[in-house]
């Protein structure tokens, strides 16, 4: 194939010359987004009755529009799902990106054409351009980029036209045809639902082809290139692709599996980028070496404002935009988007790492949860199905917690959970089939990552001995009035300290 970089590489860098105005003007970036924002949907439902048309000014925007949560938006996304128009945002919104949310088995993002335009495919041309201005010898465009994507809810009864899908599928479905030359797999084999299918035929479609790149979340292309190496019989992932630079990871985090990645890559050759982009939008992307921390980006039709940490569960908490944020402080970011979505409370927590240009690093969600392997558990599926199982098998519940456990060598992640019983199940292999049934049932994306053991094994059992968590509690201070037992975690710190104590 012939070498595009040069060619392309002028034009992409010529972005960063925008980005520039980040380190002394971001106050004006934003607020330009947020006039851009509000003078694109006065005419829209939610424009009309906050009356944007008379919003001149932030401090006007913040004290006329609430917070808003997925369930207070959610009356108006469905309406924009089943065909309404002029609801969050002009005109009508043909994609939506399926996840779970909060209340059901699953919640909908729109995906409009501006953000389609304005943000994800904004957001990937900067990650390009930020990677080729760190890689002055990169040969990026002389071969293809190998995209892990999802597929779209074939299962839903939808208006025509309308489509629902993780955000790659949609992402994939309406990207340029050219773009679609330069990468593989096929768009068939890339938007294909069930992945006990998917997987042979994405590494059949890989061999052989001159990868220079890859994209996707961490643990899937894990699985993905370690059935490489099985099906070629090599040890190192440059023997089957010697020209491969660059891994443009997102969707979780990327140190749990680094160790892994640099087991099977030559590391004089390759290299990891670290980009935040999620169902909501196109937010951040490393631009130093020296850092994981992300440039947030500030003119992809977003506006972005901050609570403190520590003020998140006050029924009016203090939010501050860009230009009021503090270094070292970390803050629930709120977003205003070209999606629809008006000072969103996305659940995600940020630790400001710098302010001249603003950066980020992701530092967790606002509530309990387990994402190490993009399966999106939340405490309220636990509840669900850790109830049911012990419906099922005639046992009582007292405590429990889980956490992941990282998948070492050829042995799949898996999630431990730490329950201690009042009455412990006479099958403790039924209730723990039956746990791992109903999260599936109520959660799409552990479903997902579940289907045919490919990516997450089935979930392990330690019972804990009677009085565990009263002594845990104990030893942290927290037994009496101020009891919190933690449910979900996204790391092993807590259910390590536990288990030192179940003797």
């Amino acid at each position: 194939m012939i070498n595009f970089t040069p060619l392309l590489r002028r034009h992409l860098l010529g972005r960063l010359q925008q980005h520039v105005r980040y380190i002394d003007y971001a106050d004006a970036v934003q607020q330009g987004e947020l006039v851009r924002l509000i003078e694109k949907a006065s005419l829209t439902r939610i424009g009309r009755k906050y009356d944007f048309s008379s919003i001149r000014t932030y401090r006007q925007f913040a004290s006329t529009l609430p917070l808003f949560s997925y369930e207070d938006l959610e009356p108006h996304i469905m309406r924009m799902v089943n065909g309404i128009r002029d609801e969050l945002w002009p005109d009508r919104c043909w994609n939506f990106a399926q996840s779970s949310g909060t209340s059901g088995r699953s919640k909908y993002i729109p995906i409009t054409r501006e953000s389609f335009k304005w943000n994800h495919y904004q957001g990937t041309s900067d990650v390009v351009s930020h990677y080729l201005n760190l890689n002055p010898e990169s040969r990026l465009f002389s071969g293809k980029a190998f995209i892990l994507g999802g597929s779209f809810a074939n299962n839903l009864q939808l208006k025509p036209h309308v489509q629902v899908g993780d955000l790659s599928a949609n992402l994939i479905e309406n990207m340029n045809p050219l773009a679609n030359l330069a990468r593989i797999p096929s768009r068939k084999v890339a938007l294909m639902e069930d992945w006990t299918e998917k997987l042979p035929l994405l590494v059949e479609a890989s061999i052989g082809q001159n990868v220079t790149n890859l994209s996707g979340v961490p643990s899937w292309f894990l699985t993905v290139l370690k059935r490489v190496l099985e099906k070629t019989g090599k040890s190192c992932i440059h023997e089957v692709w010697p020209n491969l630079e660059v891994f443009f990871h997102g969707g979780i985090a990327f140190e749990p599996y680094r160790k892994q990645y640099e087991a099977i890559c030559d590391m004089d050759k390759m290299h990891f980028l670290n980009n935040y982009n999620a169902s909501e939008g196109f937010f951040a992307v490393q631009s130093d070496w020296s850092s994981t921390a992300m440039l947030l980006l500030l003119d992809v039709g977003v506006f972005y404002e901050f609570i403190p940490v520590e003020d998140i569960d006050s029924e009016t908490p203090e939010v501050y935009p860009i230009w009021e944020i503090e270094q070292g402080r970390t803050y629930e970011l709120i977003i205003t988007a070209c999606n629809g979505l008006w000072r969103y409370r996305l659940g995600d927590t940020v630790t400001i790492e710098q302010l001249h240009p603003v950066k980020i690093q992701i530092a967790g969600r606002t509530r309990s949860y387990i994402n190490a392997f993009g399966e999106e558990l939340m405490v309220h599926n636990a509840d669900h199905a850790i109830t049911l199982a012990a419906q099922g098998t005639d046992a009582e519940v007292l405590n429990y917690t889980a956490a992941p456990v990282y998948a070492k060598g050829n042995e799949r992640g898996y999630h431990q959970w730490l329950i201690e019983f009042a009455r412990e199940p006479q099958d403790k292999e039924r209730f723990m089939q039956l746990l791992d049934q109903h999260l599936r049932e109520v959660n799409s994306d552990y479903d997902a990552k579940r289907t045919g053991d490919i990516f997450l094994a089935q979930p392990a059992l330690v019972v804990a001995a009677p009085g565990l968590f009263d002594r845990w509690l104990a030893s942290t201070g927290k037994l009496g009035g101020q009891r919190k037992v933690p449910r979900l975690n996204n790391n092993r710190d807590i259910i390590d300290q536990m288990l030192k104590y179940n003797g």
